[in-house]
């Protein structure tokens, strides 16, 4: 199959690009660079795959990089919480502009196949049952809450402590920060596109990425990368709240191979599909970053109570349709995953 990857010189994109030409795909990448996620120049090839430089919002260079393809396998994304609302502008120019004219090309050329790399953050707060009043939605924490120390959200009706629960694709979908509006935003147009041309569209939405090539210590990194970063200069990482905050950390390579997993399920899958992208095996921020200083023989990590606004305390996921649909299952434990990903390098 002729591929288009976009954001394919990325931390995932490079490794779902490595992933497709090993399947024996012919696979093309279109990148612009975006300094967020790049500091050197883009190289000319991605595993064999050559690399066109462009920004997804030219609609010319879109136009001539889908002309004969038969899937676009779409992984260009300014990711990450962003620094202030001053980056809202970029968010939205490059995630979401970006799709649209993609799509738009597609749609002219005939390609039918799509799969988008969305992510958890489509979720919000994730889902909570109540003792008394069972499963809840909690509203947005505030900031008196958080700066007092009460990082768990309560129950909206009684305010008793709520439990984490395991979250799947039929939940109601809240995002709460820019990055995640822009992320649903994407699935809402691609869900349109397929409607509309009567292609296939799969959404995987990936939880907490983590593994080698991750972009080293900026704002817009994952958290395994800013600990990393922390210990190879001697430094403690600085954990979020109380470190207790749940999530699913989830090896690059398995994201790869959901990707391909997500492609090969276009032949059958007619109109918009999302899956979670997760290991299900889910660990607090906190034993991430023990993990890798103990890994790195470096300092214990130090729980500064600090908050960021649009953080939620516990996205916790089911795995169970990607298993049964896609017949996807992670197979890097975070073990396994930790002891490889302090040897192996970062983008600089």
């Amino acid at each position: 199959m002729r591929v288009l990857v976009t954001g394919g010189a990325g931390f995932i994109g490079s490794q779902v690009t490595s992933a497709l030409v090993g399947a024996g795909h012919d696979v093309r990448v279109l990148d612009v660079g975006h300094p967020a996620a790049h500091r050197k120049p883009l190289p000319s090839m991605v595993a064999a795959a050559p690399v066109l430089t462009a920004d997804l919002r030219d609609r010319v260079a879109v136009e001539g990089a889908v002309a004969d393809v038969d899937a676009v396998v779409h992984q260009a994304s300014m990711v990450g919480m962003g620094v202030d609302l001053d980056d809202l502008p970029e968010y939205v120019g490059c995630n979401d502009l970006g799709t649209a004219v993609l799509l738009a090309a597609m749609a002219r050329a005939g390609v039918g196949r799509l799969v988008l790399a969305s992510s958890m953050v489509v979720y919000g707060e994730g889902a909570y049952s109540c003792v008394e009043h069972g499963p809840v939605r909690p509203a947005p924490r505030i900031e008196a809450d958080l700066a007092a120390g009460r990082f768990e959200p309560p129950c909206p009706r009684c305010r008793a402590p709520l439990t984490p629960v395991e979250i799947d694709e039929d939940a109601r979908l809240e995002p709460r920060s820019v990055y995640a509006a822009t992320k649903l935003a994407q699935e809402h147009l691609s869900a349109v596109w397929a409607r509309r041309t009567g292609g296939a569209a799969v959404a995987l939405r990936y939880h907490n990425v983590y593994g080698p090539g991750m972009p080293r210590d900026t704002p817009y990194s994952g958290v395994a990368a800013i600990f990393r970063s922390a210990l190879e200069a001697g430094r403690p990482p600085l954990v979020f709240e109380d470190g207790g905050q749940r999530r699913d950390f989830v090896h690059v390579r398995d994201v790869a191979a959901a990707n391909l997993a997500a492609l090969a399920a276009t032949d059958s899958l007619a109109g918009f599909a999302a899956f979670n992208v997760a290991s299900g095996r889910p660990a607090t921020v906190g034993e991430m970053a023990g993990a890798l200083a103990d890994a790195m023989n470096g300092p214990a990590p130090r729980v500064t109570g600090a908050f960021r606004a649009g953080d939620v305390r516990h996205v916790v996921a089911s795995p169970r349709r990607a298993v049964s649909e896609l017949a996807f299952t992670a197979q890097i434990q975070l073990a396994e995953g930790i002891a490889e990903f302090v040897r192996a390098p970062l983008r600089d």
